[in-house]
């Protein structure tokens, strides 16, 4: 059960990982025909490898820079955010699969509640003022709006009766009939916990260039770059299997 456990939730990464490739180029083509644009369309058919193009680009470009102790939390702060990722896949994973938890809600919240740190780390390490400020104000934001993300997960498992995932399956549209303003708040707080417009405190490009992540380049971008649109993807996710039951 272990080991099924474990492969379930390497395919469940490996599947987000897929899922956002193509997602951040969906986006980049809205974007650009928003903007009269055709957006990327050299890369293979219709511009459909792009994101792959990309990820062999910032890997390839290496940057060989001196570390400095401030350094070291910057990578701590970005190898938490990997790992608070890499748990969340787990969770999506064991989701469709015979391995899920009887307290796969609470692991979530748990494993939801360290965004903070990695986010605090990756910008205190960069040493950069800007980038900094954009990841104190996104901490702030995230905690803000996590005690409330995190009492609406609750009241939502204590209306099912059930801290497991897969028994919200069985309940249908019941929780987005009956509570429709439970759901208005939690569009709310994943579009604070994931950075999004209209609370993108840490990219505000007019005044913090490009947030937290501006002195990071090569793998390490990559990583906070991916690790930011799974984490987008996860919650929609969620909040599909606790309001229209998966």
């Amino acid at each position: 059960m272990v080991v099924f456990g474990l492969v379930s939730g390497v395919f469940g990464l490996l599947i987000s990982l897929l899922i956002i490739a193509f997602f951040v180029l969906g986006e980049r083509k809205v974007l650009g025909y928003s903007q009269s644009r055709k957006g990327p369309n050299k890369v293979g058919v219709i511009g459909l490898l792009q994101s792959f193009a990309d990820l062999l680009k910032l890997v390839i470009k290496f940057k060989c820079f001196y570390f400095q102790s401030r350094s070291y939390v910057g990578l701590f702060g970005v190898v938490l955010l990997m790992a608070l990722v890499i748990v969340y896949s787990f969770i999506y994973g064991s989701y469709y699969s015979a391995s899920y938890s009887g307290l796969s809600v609470l692991w979530f919240l748990a494993a939801a509640s360290t965004s903070s740190y990695s986010l605090l780390c990756t910008g205190w390490g960069g040493y950069n003022n800007y980038s900094f400020l954009s990841s104190v104000r996104c901490a702030f934001g995230s905690v803000s709006f996590e005690a409330c993300f995190m009492c609406v997960v609750i009241f939502c498992a204590l209306c099912s009766c059930s801290y497991n995932l897969i028994d919200f399956y069985y309940n249908c549209w019941l929780s987005l009939l009956l509570f429709p303003l439970i759901y208005v708040l939690f569009l709310i707080c994943i579009l604070c916990e994931t950075n999004r417009t209209p609370f993108d405190y840490g990219e505000a490009e007019s005044e913090l260039v490009s947030g937290f992540n501006v002195e990071y380049s090569g793998i390490y971008f990559t990583c906070l770059f991916a690790c930011e649109y799974i984490i987008i993807y996860v919650f929609s996710w969620l909040g599909v299997v606790l309001m229209f039951g998966g």
